[in-house]
């Protein structure tokens, strides 16, 4: 619809200053009140069937009955507009909901600000700034409240039959313990899952105060009851209990210690001065072309580290059985598994949104914010680098599995 000059023309007669169009009592905000009041008036003559100023048709009761004032809050600041009334309250606007005290994807902005972190009161202060509107911070949670109803959803749906690769990561989380309210470190735990095609997936994420096998294995039988028959490759970070969880439920599944974890925990023993050179012995040993040459690197490390950094290579060896199977795979496969860059991402990510925050009141708080940080990170790029040569190789090492 094309808007003439003359009627622009006529609209903008007295406007002589900036705040005349945009300011509070300006041309564009009466202009907004009248339009929504208009349409709104348009809506209640198609519910009772007649023009306003016209008779009701024969023996309907039903008529306008006055306006009614409700103030809006937008990005303007506040609109007071008068929503037309009809006698037996039934009409339902939908321009303007019945209940609804917000318009412009505020709810929006609210949940856009939470999740990068902000807390009720900069969200309220922000809110003031820059749109002039104070909002109340029981409505600022009930907006964000919202978002649980989406997260049960998402934690419910339906998953992929095969996922060649699924990486289970944790990160610490400060949260108000419910029964005891004192502030406690529970892990967060995420399973990050790549389809056959190369596609990132967020699985879930799960609250343990205390991790065991018993909490691992409601994890994967909750993944098998939302469709997953098979894993190829479960790549966890060295948990007790957490590769026999995995093959209760997944009996052919690979299970892989995460390198990179191995690695920083390794280098947690060391001075910083060391740690480049022992970083790089290190690497001799996740990088030799098979299991066997591997353990001869083992050896040759605790050989000479053994005096200043003895626990180094005890760490190794405990974690050996899911350390081996990282050799058998080809390079293209190795590298994924080993870099792991898709959940390192998801995790600067997630930090990002909850360093503001010193601890959380409840694990649905957490919840939240964490839930709307992966939603960032899903809306980025999604696809894993160079998948085409790993999908070639997974097709050959796993044949059926991989091609069902």
């Amino acid at each position: 619809m094309t808007i003439s000059k003359e009627l622009l023309d006529e609209l903008l007669k007295g406007c002589e200053r900036p705040e005349d169009l945009l300011g509070d009592a300006g041309l564009m905000k009466e202009l907004k009140i009248k339009l929504m009041e208009r349409m709104l008036g348009a809506e209640l003559t198609a519910h009772l069937g007649y023009e306003e100023g016209k008779d009701a048709p024969p023996g309907q009761s039903n008529r306008r009955n006055g306006t009614a004032g409700k103030r809006l809050k937008g990005q303007d600041g506040e609109l007071p507009i008068s929503v037309p009334r009809d006698r037996d309250g039934s009409f339902q606007p939908e321009l303007v909901k019945k209940g609804q005290t917000r318009i412009d994807g505020m709810d929006d902005k609210i949940i856009g600000l939470y999740a990068a972190g902000l807390t009720v009161r900069d969200i309220r202060a922000h809110l003031e700034d820059v749109y002039g509107l104070q909002v109340s911070p029981d409505l600022i949670s009930r907006v964000t409240d919202a978002v649980l109803d989406e997260v049960r959803e998402w934690q419910g749906r339906a998953l992929e039959r095969m996922y060649p690769i699924v990486i289970f990561d944790a990160l610490r989380v400060k949260i108000r313990d419910a029964d005891s309210r004192m502030v406690k470190n529970k892990a967060v735990y995420v399973a990050l899952g790549v389809t056959r095609d190369g596609v990132r997936e967020v699985l879930g994420l799960w609250i343990a105060e205390n991790e065991g096998a018993k909490f691992w294995l409601s994890v994967m039988n909750e993944l098998k009851n939302r469709g997953v028959q098979d894993i190829l490759i479960a790549v966890v970070d060295g948990l007790k209990g957490f590769p026999e969880a995995i093959t209760a439920a997944f009996p052919e599944a690979s299970v892989q210690t995460c390198i990179v974890h191995l690695v920083r925990h390794s280098l947690n023993f060391c001075s910083w001065k060391d740690r480049k050179i022992v970083a790089a012995d290190l690497r001799r040993i996740y990088g030799a072309a098979t299991a066997d040459q591997a353990a001869d690197e083992l050896d040759a490390f605790e050989e000479k580290w053994a005096g200043k950094y003895a626990s180094i290579a005890p760490a190794w060896r405990r974690a050996w059985q899911e350390v081996i199977p990282f050799f058998a795979f080809d390079p293209a496969i190795r590298k994924i598994i080993y870099t792991t860059n898709a959940v390192e991402s998801l995790n600067r990510v997630i930090r990002k949104s909850i360093k503001t925050r010193g601890s959380f009141p409840t694990e649905e708080a957490a919840t939240k914010l964490i839930y709307l940080a992966i939603r960032n990170f899903e809306k980025g790029g999604r696809n894993v680098r160079e998948w085409f040569a790993a999908r070639n190789q997974f097709a050959i090492m796993f044949g059926e599995r991989f091609n069902a």
